[in-house]
Formats: C-alpha cells, structure tokens, sequence
C-alpha cells in the first residue's frame, strides 16, 4: 500500500519503520515540524509535507499519529473522500474521523514506543472502522505489520488503554521513584533490574495474581513497620507504600471470600 504518514513523534516514526519495513511504501510524512518532517521522511525514503491540508490524495491509507488533543485539529485539515483514514489512539472515538473520508478507523498500536529506539518490539495492533468492508481494509492491512491484531470498539479501546496505562505508566513511575529512592540512600537500583525482569517475564506464563509475594500478602507487620520506618522522610513514597500494600491485603482478601 501506499502510505500518508501525519506526525513525526514516537508512534509516528517506529510505525513508520515497521510499514516501510513490511514493504509498503512511505508517499509523505506530514507534520507541521518542518525539521521532524524532513528528519523522518528522509529515513523513510518519503516526501516531506508541512501543509496537513495538502498531502497527497493519491496515498491508499492515511495514518494521523499525533497526540490526542490534536487529532481533531488534523482532522479539521483534511479532506480526503473515501480514501481510508485512520488515527492511532486508544483514547480517542474513531467518529472525530467522519468529517474527514467516507471509510475511517482506528490503528492504535498497544505498546510503548520510543522513536531513538533502533528496536521495534512486538506491536498488537487493536482496530475499528466505521463500516465492515472498512475494517477489513484496515485488518487486511495491520496483519501485514503485525502478527497480533485484534478488532476493539471505542469503549473496549479505551478499557485497554486504560489498562495500559496502570502497567506501563505507573509501573515506569514506580522504577523512577525506586530509582531516586536508591540515589538518595546511596544504594544500587541496578541490582533490582533482574527483579525487574524476572517478575515481568513470569505474567507469560502464569497469572498475575497467583505470582503475588512480599510483607503485605503475608501480613507480615514487623517488615511492613520497617519499611514504612525508612520511608518516614519520603512522604511521597511512603504513601504509595501504604496505599500500595492496603491494596493488595484487600485484593486477596475479597480473592479468598474473607
């Protein structure tokens, strides 16, 4: 397919990489950041576009990857008939699309993504459309570049985003606040990454749920006592801790019947 890429940021370009490397071809990257553009449609062998409201109308599908709260305003730049057209975010009603093309849609790819990254993970892609022959199109499409694709509604997307938030989001500002935590005690947060690892590798293979360990699930006081201790000057933490560990007594409580 030929490919209308809108945006140069994140999603954009590690998208923009995986297309071109499926073998479709890159027509134009448009973005009103005239060196991103440029930067972007060099590597991926495309014409460069600053003026949204004037790409190409040749392309076979348009991809608008900007941030949420500019969807609409790129939106508001385009009018493209019934060439497909979709936008790549969980969050965001494929219908702010209807202005734009007779056939629109949803490609929101489920993964973080981070554009000086040369790897590019695993990416399921979820997918909608306005009418069944238009998600077909678009599934046909996703399965090029992605070997898990998944049709999901608006409000089924925006559960998962949200999900992906708490295990993306929050599990990253939880190792930045560990990371601090350690700096300031002088202690070595790299000897937690096997941890790290290893806790997210065993949710592969079994539920999170049965993989559940430390103080609070044994109700173990005494640690719990401690470590609230330590953290005694770092209120932020401290509460997080407790929020934390009040969570997850209560999860398994309600798990058991108790």
């Amino acid at each position: 397919m030929n490919v209308v890429l809108i945006g140069s940021g994140n999603a954009a370009t590690v998208l923009g990489r995986l297309i071109k490397s499926s073998g479709h071809v890159i027509a134009e990257v448009a973005s009103p950041n005239a060196a991103a553009a440029q930067t972007l449609a060099k590597e991926l062998h495309a014409n460069a576009q600053t003026n949204i409201g004037a790409v190409t109308k040749n392309a076979d599908i348009y991809i608008i990857s900007v941030a949420d709260n500019a969807i609409e305003t790129v939106a508001d730049q385009l009018q493209l008939k019934n060439k497909i057209v979709v936008h790549t975010s969980g969050a965001v009603s494929k219908n702010v699309l209807q202005n734009v093309s007779e056939r629109f849609g949803v490609l929101y790819p489920l993964q973080s993504l981070r554009k000086e990254s040369k790897h590019i993970p695993d990416i399921p892609l979820l997918i909608d459309g306005n009418t069944e022959e238009t998600i077909q199109i678009i599934q046909t499409f996703a399965k090029t570049i992605s070997k898990k694709v998944s049709h999901a509604g608006d409000e089924e997307r925006l559960k998962l985003h949200v999900s992906a938030v708490i295990v993306s989001n929050f599990t990253n500002h939880l190792y930045a606040l560990a990371a601090e935590y350690c700096k300031k005690e002088r202690t070595d947060f790299s000897l937690l990454v096997p941890l790290i690892k290893e806790v997210a590798e065993r949710i592969e293979i079994y539920e999170p749920q049965s993989m559940q360990t430390g103080p609070a699930i044994r109700y173990d006081a005494i640690t719990i006592q401690k470590h609230l201790q330590l953290l005694s000057n770092q209120s932020q933490l401290k509460n997080i801790y407790e929020v934390m560990t009040a969570s997850i007594q209560k999860f398994y409580q309600e798990q058991n019947g108790k």
